[in-house]
């Protein structure tokens, strides 16, 4: 299959079309919205998904074998790194200042659960299994890059700066995130329960997936084209980076992928791990730790350009070239 096709069958996918039907109604300023609750809820319903079928699946299938925790190690670090190489491309190639720099390539080192749901479905979609631990290193890759794009920033600030005094409410809302006990609690339940418990809810967390992640896209393209207006204070250099700076942990995430010998599937989501950018988790940990960054710069570069790059292009372009590689 050629990697034009791909990219043409996973845009036509109905996933991405009710994405794009939801940019268009904003952008056409419609009053057609998701209500606020209906969209907590579909995020819930995906997270506890994506973790208990994970569960299930490193319980019916896997041991805890060398591959797994070099898998884990590999996710833990590419996050806490990342924004440091994040950071080093911002200040050779645009005029951010230290504190929204240092934000942004926060986002870049952390993760998007619902790109990985889209991949998830996408592999779903060409029947390509994938192993089960993967969700514990999304889960993993959270908070790392959070720690790291507040080092970074702390140059720039003096011991009485606002971060740091929003430092030990971050702490407590990072080991408290929801996100991340919902997707590992989630994980442990499908793990406990294996096979037996997944079949008593199979009715509500497999058959409503594609259906759920459909109406999630279709809020999440409405949340995008309120962004766009943002994008017009962008210089070229600061939008291409949305563009290139995926490629690059995705270049990441396959070599890591290949050196431990991750097969198509598995590789293919850790490569989408390595190249998407946090729109959710960390945008609210800089607000409370980092709140002279500027949220008009690093959450329309995530959310407007990284996001829908990966949705629409990213995710069957990762996926050909793992087919290649691993």
């Amino acid at each position: 299959m050629s990697l034009l096709h791909t990219i043409l069958e996973n845009m036509l996918s109905p996933a991405i079309l009710f994405f794009v039907l939801g940019i268009m109604a904003g952008w056409l300023k419609s009053d057609l919205k998701v209500p606020q609750s209906i969209s907590q809820y579909l995020s819930l319903y995906l997270m506890m998904a994506i973790g208990l079928k994970g569960g299930v699946a490193i319980a019916n299938t896997e041991v805890f074998t060398a591959q797994i925790f070099f898998a884990l190690g590999a996710g833990f670090f590419v996050s806490l790194f990342m924004p440091f190489l994040a950071y080093g491309l911002l200040r050779l190639t645009t005029k951010l200042d230290r504190p929204t720099a240092a934000a942004v390539a926060a986002h870049y080192g952390s993760i998007s659960m619902v790109t990985f749901a889209t991949a998830a479905s996408f592999l779903k979609g060409h029947s390509i299994a994938y192993a089960g631990y993967i969700v514990a290193i999304l889960a993993l890759m959270e908070a790392p890059a959070i720690f790291s794009g507040l080092f970074i920033a702390q140059g720039s600030c003096d011991k009485n700066s606002s971060h740091k005094k929003g430092g030990e409410k971050l702490r407590h809302e990072i080991l408290s995130n929801g996100a991340i006990l919902l997707l590992f609690g989630a994980f442990f339940i499908g793990w406990i329960t294996r096979q037996p418990g997944m079949n008593k809810v199979s009715g509500f967390f497999e058959e409503p997936f594609q259906g759920m992640l459909c109406l999630f896209l279709l809020d999440m393209g409405l949340v995008v084209s309120q962004n766009l207006t943002h994008l017009r204070k962008f210089t070229w250099s600061l939008g291409l980076f949305g563009l290139y700076m995926p490629l690059v942990g995705a270049s990441i995430g396959l070599a890591i992928s290949y050196g431990i010998g991750l097969d198509v599937g598995t590789g293919t989501l850790f490569t989408v791990l390595c190249s998407s950018a946090s729109y959710i988790a960390v945008p609210a940990a800089m607000r409370v730790a980092l709140p002279e960054a500027s949220p008009t710069i690093y959450l329309p570069l995530s959310l407007a350009i990284t996001f829908p790059f990966n949705v629409a292009i990213g995710i069957p372009l990762y996926f050909a070239l793992a087919s290649r590689i691993l």
